[in-house]
């Protein structure tokens, strides 16, 4: 029985931007992923049978020309929401502030019972981190 799986990929400025944010500030298991020579380099975010793969829009556009004027008409991350659940919100909150990245909601105790604040990311993929609830 073959076990089904998600992939999405998402275009970005700079991997090493992207690497630093998710790996870095997030504290996410992200890899950087060995590549088939001629294969564009890329980073993988894994977690349960689905993945993010991000890989540099020059790239992108280089395999497929047409996509260029996409990229140009519509903003990244627009109609697209990632949930991230994360350990210590405060410490990722205040690394968030100081690195000046755009915060859309300020971290805040929701009534249902979480912390959670949404902002961007360097390319402007809109996030909502949460802190993982304790044991029930």
């Amino acid at each position: 029985m073959s076990r089904a799986g998600v992939s999405i990929q998402l275009t970005v400025a700079d991997l090493s931007t992207t690497e630093a944010f998710y790996a870095g500030i997030l504290e996410l298991d992200v890899m950087r992923a060995l590549t088939a020579r001629g294969a564009p380099e890329h980073l993988i975010l894994r977690h349960d049978g689905w993945e993010i793969i991000f890989v540099e829009e020059g790239a992108v556009v280089r395999a497929h020309p047409i996509l260029g004027e996409r990229f140009e008409e519509y903003p990244k991350g627009v109609g697209m929401t990632i949930h991230v659940t994360v350990d210590d919100i405060m410490e990722i909150y205040e690394a968030i502030l100081e690195e000046e990245l755009e915060i859309l909601y300020p971290l805040e105790h929701k009534p249902y019972g979480v912390k959670e604040f949404w902002c961007f990311d360097p390319d402007g993929y809109l996030l909502v981190i949460e802190e993982a609830r304790g044991p029930r």
